[in-house]
């Protein structure tokens, strides 16, 4: 039996907007305020966004990754990208985290923003790229079929 959304209190849903100050820090949304209240891990994602995630989610994923072969060319590179990013963060009181340089300049994050819940983490958007991602990207979701998701059905 699934479980109602209401039980499921760390699911991260929604698309919000804000904008960055001139110091470079991200107002959270306050839907997002609650699961990364104690501290996030900020690194780059991928299609050059930043993911934010929860420290125990991050932890999860960092066990995941760090069972891979040392011997995998793919695995060293793909754990060297990710961790070398990497920042942990706590929000203040005001919900606002500093974006260190490096990861503004990855995602090429000036202003504008979008904010997305993607399940258990966060990701940060330039907002023109992500409303370009989304547009290149709705017809392939309408596509998606049972080969590709196959517990997914409507």
């Amino acid at each position: 039996m699934t479980q109602p959304l209401s039980a499921l209190p760390n699911l991260l849903l929604g698309t919000y907007t804000p904008r960055l100050d001139d110091k470079g820090r991200l107002i959270l949304p306050a839907k997002f305020r609650t699961q990364l209240a104690t501290g996030l891990v900020m690194t780059r994602g991928q299609e050059h966004c930043l993911y934010l995630l929860p420290l125990d989610e991050f932890q999860r994923m960092y066990d995941k990754i760090s069972r891979a072969s040392i011997n995998s060319k793919q695995a060293r590179d793909y754990m060297r990208v990710l961790m070398s990013g990497a920042s942990q963060e706590v929000p203040d009181k005001q919900g606002r985290i500093s974006i260190p340089p490096l990861l503004r300049k990855y995602a090429d994050l000036e202003r504008d923003l979008a904010v997305i819940g993607a399940g258990t983490r966060v990701e940060v958007w330039d907002l023109a790229a992500w409303e370009e991602y989304l547009a290149n990207t709705e017809g392939a979701y309408s596509d998606t079929d049972g080969e590709v998701l196959p517990e997914i059905s409507f």
